[in-house]
């Protein structure tokens, strides 16, 4: 079975089903999700065009119970403004979860502990920015910022999605609700997050591919994904302040120098990293530009750390990989068509973004690429793409499309950064959740929301066209 790009359904279909019948079984989630439609979604993993149905549409959620609210159930419902608490519709009453609740309850619309859990998501949003120029977007900001609140759960654990399929810590998404939370004002939640991919750092300074919220690793059989120890270092780059906060980067220096030493000693005497699975999630039998990118914006980012921690054998060092693997990644990765999936070819990879600015330098080579992955890439209408090109006439996928507006913004195309914005806020679901995939024929959300991916590069691409987001 093909492995889900960006979000990861597991590999073999018998497992997941026993482990999806245990799950439901067990769980007492108000999702309302049958376990037909869990089994629909899954095997529909075997074809890339394939789209599970929408299994959540926003949540609930304390600091011990994460709910997923079901999209059958979400008609009618809205949330107070910059709140977690539901508003029921008629003016029936408000719902949420109480502190250590393991269940929703459903009061009168004046009730004091939902007023009071309403007004502290509005303080915790106002100890931060909201990004966006205008109220919809700032709006927007604003739910997307309560999500990843409530997806990170006690002990800095970012789980990807509530659904049990993705309840688990991928330390790229991670990386990137770091990177979010650091950029919108909120350094305590970007440090927690830092500090749970810490506790989970293997001796060899790589990562299990996903953890659970413990911290204990999935051993479901899947190697590690080396694109990690790139976005770690990227992410704590951006936390230390680009390394001018000195106490921060005494923190995070020891698990950045191992991940960046895991980096650098990957790299064959071509300055290529081994073959293994990135986002895509698949065997891969070649170099990926996706794990490429990654570990040179790692391995830069790794460099200006070294130098705040005054480590001058590790500047050296990171700075000479960073410097071989870009010139590998400049001559080997382009085609006729612009960046491939790999050394060999493959076709356009939406991995190209991360080659562009705030991840970076400019580059005017790759600055056509990404619009010509973007043009390759696009499916339906409106601004969203596929990953690559093995998923051609399927739905748009969230995470690749949020990615390549990011680029397109932070490089100062910002009319087609724009539509892409504004296509992707046109496509979360009706409580305002971004989905991972969106429908190519009806537009609707489909598999699950809110996504951490997606959710914090939409909030890095607000915020950069804002201000210059730094580049390592």
């Amino acid at each position: 079975m093909r492995r889900l790009p960006f979000r990861r359904l597991a590999t073999r279909a018998a497992p997941l089903r026993r482990q999806a019948s245990r799950t439901i079984a067990v769980r007492r989630l108000a999702t309302g999700v049958t376990a037909g439609l869990m089994l629909a979604g899954l095997l529909g993993a075997n074809r890339p065009s394939a789209s599970p149905p929408l299994f959540s549409a926003g949540l609930l959620g304390n600091g011990a119970t994460l709910l997923g609210i079901a999209p059958g159930e979400a008609r009618g419902l809205a949330y107070l403004p910059g709140s977690t608490v539901l508003r029921l519709p008629g003016g029936a009453g408000l719902r949420y979860l109480p502190p250590g609740a393991t269940a929703p309850v459903t009061v009168a619309t004046d009730d004091p502990g939902a007023l009071a859990a309403a007004a502290a998501d509005r303080a915790w949003l106002a100890a931060g920015t909201v990004p966006g120029r205008t109220p919809a977007e700032r709006d927007a900001a604003a739910r997307s910022l309560l999500f990843l609140r409530l997806l990170l759960r006690p002990g800095g654990a970012a789980v990807a999605a509530e659904a049990p399929y993705w309840a688990y810590v991928w330390p790229r998404d991670a990386s990137f609700v770091a990177a979010a939370f650091h950029a919108t004002g909120h350094g305590a939640e970007s440090l927690a997050v830092l500090g749970f991919l810490a506790r989970t750092q293997r001796p060899d300074g790589t990562w299990p591919a996903r953890s659970r919220p413990d911290g204990s690793p999935v051993a479901d059989g899947r190697p590690s994904q080396l694109d990690a120890t790139g976005w770690v270092c990227w992410a704590a780059f951006l936390a230390t302040g680009q390394g001018a906060d000195r106490a921060v980067v005494g923190r995070v220096w020891p698990m950045v120098r191992a991940a960046a030493d895991a980096a650098a000693g990957s790299l064959d005497a071509q300055g290529l990293p081994p073959p293994g699975p990135d986002y895509w999630e698949r065997t891969e039998h070649a170099p990926t530009l996706g794990t490429a990118a990654a570990l040179l914006a790692g391995l830069r980012a790794a460099a200006r750390l070294a130098a705040a921690a005054g480590d001058l054998v590790a500047l050296v060092r990171y700075g000479r990989a960073a410097d071989r693997l870009g010139r590998a990644v400049r001559t080997r990765f382009p085609g006729p068509e612009g960046y491939r999936h790999s050394p060999y070819g493959g076709g356009p990879d939406a991995a190209v973004a991360w080659l562009a600015p705030p991840f970076q330098p400019p580059d005017p080579a790759v600055r056509a690429a990404v619009a010509a992955a973007a043009r390759r890439l696009a499916s339906g209408r409106g601004g969203g793409v596929v990953p690559g090109s093995p998923w051609h006439g399927g739905d748009p996928w969230t995470p690749a499309t949020a990615a390549l507006a990011l680029a397109e913004t932070a490089s100062g195309d910002r009319v087609v950064a724009d539509r892409r914005l504004g296509w992707l806020l046109d496509h979360r679901t009706v409580l305002g959740a971004f989905p991972e995939r969106v429908g190519r024929g009806d537009g609707a959300p489909r598999s699950v929301a809110p996504i951490a991916w997606t959710t914090a590069i939409v909030l890095l691409a607000l915020t950069a066209r804002e201000r210059a987001l730094p580049v390592p």
